[in-house]
C-alpha cells in the first residue's frame, strides 16, 4: 500500500435505532404491521426513529491518524464500531484494508469468566493471530500488562484499570495495521499510559490511527486530521488546532447562553541549569501565599524514584538516583506549585567522560513535553571530566510550575557529547511519578507565575 492509498472509507453512512415508549409497542409492531400488509391496508409505526448516525462520509489515508472528537450522544462510539464491523450500518458503505485492533468499551472483547490467559487466546485469534503466533507473544503480552498472577484469574475479578491494560496489551502484539481507541487511556496510572504513549507514537510512524477523546490538547498533539460529529452529523473536518477551536467555542457558548467565550492559555518551559552565572530574578506570584490557603493550592504528590524504570542506553554510565529537593535539600514527597525546588540526578561513570550531559523532562499523561533541561549549554565552554568509576550529581534549581491536577512523569538521562550528535549512556522514562491534587490552574498544560495582575477602569 502507498502512504497516498486509502485505508478506510466512510461513505453515506446512516445508521438508525427503533425507540419505544413502551415494552408492548414492541410486540405491536411486530405483528400489526405483518397483519396489516396481509390485508392490504399500510402498517401503523409503534416506535419512534432515532438517528444515531445521518450521511456520515470521509477517507483516511495509510499512515494518518485521524481524531474524532464531539460531544456526548454525537455518535462517536457507534462509528468506531461499525468501522470495526461490530455494528452494521442502516445505510450506505464502509471499506476497510488490513488488520484493524480496536480498544473501545471497558473490557470489550473480553468474555468475564474467562481467566485473562483465555481472553488472550481468544482475542488474539479473533484479531487475526495463530495459535502459534499466540505462543511466541504471550510472555511480551504479561509482560505489557503487567498484572502480576491475575493473568489466571477471571476477568471478572479486574479493576476497569487491569482490563485496559491487557486488553492493550493484546493489540500492541497483534500486527495491527489500524488501531481504533476510544478515550479508554484515560484509565489506567501514570506508568502504564506513559507505556502506551510511548508504543502509540511509535505504531504513528507507519500505522494508522482512528483516536476518539474529548481532550482538545490530546487531539492537537497526537492528530493530522480531525473529524467533528455533531448529533450524528459531520459538523467540520480539517486541520487539529482549527477544528479544536471550533469546538471549544461550540462548547463554551452552548453552557453560556450564547455568550462568547473568554479564554487564556498558559504555557511554561523551565530554563534551568547548574550553578549559572548569573542568578535570574526570583519571580513568585503575589497571590502565592493567598492561594496556598484555600483548596486552589497545588499540591504535587511526588512517587518516589524507580531504579527499574523502564529504559535504554549503551551504558557508559548509569543514573543511580533522581530527587526533589527543597531548600533545605531535603527529599520531597510533596511539593507546592510556585515553590523553589531542585532536581538532583545522581550518576556514576563506566568509563571515562569528556563532555556528560545530564537532564530532565516533563511529560503530561499523553506524554506532551511541559518542560526541562539539561547540563550541555551550562558547561559548554568549559566541558566537566569525569573519571571512570566517578559518582557525580546535577542539581537543576528552579521554581515549580503549577500543574493542572492529574498525573506527570519525569524522565532522567546521561548522555555524552553535544545536544546535536551524543552518545545516550542511560535514558530512564517516567524514573519519577507526580501526582497533582488540586490546582489553580483552570487553561493551559502549566501555569506560570504572575509577577504582576492589574485590573483598572479608564
Amino acid at each position: 500500500m502507498s502512504s497516498n492509498e486509502t485505508i478506510i472509507r466512510v461513505d453515506n453512512i446512516h445508521k438508525y435505532y427503533q425507540v419505544y415508549d413502551k415494552p408492548n409497542d414492541r410486540l405491536k409492531q411486530f405483528i400489526v404491521p405483518r397483519f396489516k400488509k396481509l390485508i392490504g391496508q399500510e402498517g401503523a409505526k409503534y416506535f419512534k426513529e432515532f438517528k444515531a448516525l445521518n450521511n456520515v462520509s470521509f477517507e483516511v489515508k495509510k499512515g494518518e491518524t485521524v481524531g474524532i472528537i464531539g460531544r456526548n450522544g454525537s455518535g462517536k462510539s457507534t462509528l468506531l464500531q461499525m468501522i470495526c464491523g461490530t455494528l452494521t450500518p442502516t445505510q450506505g458503505e464502509i471499506e476497510t484494508r488490513g488488520r484493524i485492533a480496536a480498544l473501545l468499551e471497558l473490557g470489550s472483547g473480553f468474555n468475564p469468566e474467562f481467566t485473562g490467559r483465555e481472553n488472550v487466546y481468544m482475542n488474539a485469534t479473533v484479531l487475526g493471530l495463530t495459535t502459534e503466533e499466540v505462543n511466541d507473544r504471550f510472555d511480551s503480552i504479561v509482560e505489557f500488562a503487567d498484572i502480576g498472577d491475575f493473568i489466571d484469574q477471571p476477568i471478572k475479578t479486574y479493576s476497569s484499570g487491569m482490563a485496559v491494560r491487557l486488553a492493550f496489551a493484546v493489540i500492541a502484539h497483534v500486527d495491527a495495521d489500524i488501531l481504533v481507541i476510544d478515550e479508554a487511556l484515560s484509565v489506567g496510572d501514570a506508568f502504564f499510559v506513559q507505556k502506551c504513549m510511548r508504543f502509540l507514537r511509535k505504531f504513528m510512524e507507519n500505522g494508522t490511527v482512528l483516536f476518539v477523546s474529548h481532550d482538545t490538547g490530546a487531539i492537537i498533539n497526537l492528530c493530522q486530521r480531525v473529524v467533528w460529529l455533531d448529533k450524528g452529523e459531520i459538523k467540520m473536518i480539517g486541520e487539529p488546532k482549527d477544528i479544536s477551536k471550533e469546538y471549544l467555542a461550540a462548547m463554551y457558548i452552548s453552557h453560556q447562553d450564547g455568550t462568547a467565550p473568554m479564554s487564556a492559555t498558559n504555557k511554561n518551559r523551565s530554563t534551568v541549569g547548574l550553578e549559572q552565572n548569573s542568578e535570574p530574578e526570583d519571580v513568585k506570584d503575589m497571590r502565592l501565599d493567598f492561594i496556598n490557603t484555600t483548596q486552589y493550592r497545588n499540591d504535587i504528590e511526588i512517587i518516589k524514584f524507580d531504579e527499574n524504570s523502564e529504559g535504554f542506553g549503551s551504558g557508559g554510565a548509569v543514573i543511580n538516583s533522581a530527587h526533589l529537593l527543597d531548600e533545605n535539600g531535603e527529599r520531597l514527597a510533596w511539593v507546592v506549585g510556585g515553590e523553589n525546588v531542585t532536581v538532583r540526578i545522581e550518576c556514576t561513570s563506566n568509563t571515562y567522560m569528556t563532555s556528560p550531559i545530564v537532564g530532565f523532562l516533563v511529560k503530561d499523561r499523553l506524554g506532551q513535553h511541559l518542560f526541562g533541561d539539561n547540563t550541555y549549554l551550562t558547561y559548554l565552554e568549559e566541558p566537566v571530566h569525569i573519571a571512570e568509576g566517578e559518582v557525580f550529581v546535577a542539581n537543576f534549581q528552579f521554581r515549580m510550575p503549577v500543574l493542572p491536577m492529574g498525573d506527570y512523569s519525569m524522565t532522567v538521562a546521561i548522555a555524552e557529547g553535544s545536544q546535536q550528535g551524543h552518545v545516550q549512556h542511560h535514558w530512564m522514562h517516567d524514573a519519577i511519578v507526580l501526582k497533582s491534587h488540586s490546582s489553580s490552574v483552570s487553561t493551559g498544560l502549566v501555569g506560570v507565575p504572575m509577577k504582576k495582575i492589574e485590573m483598572t477602569s479608564l
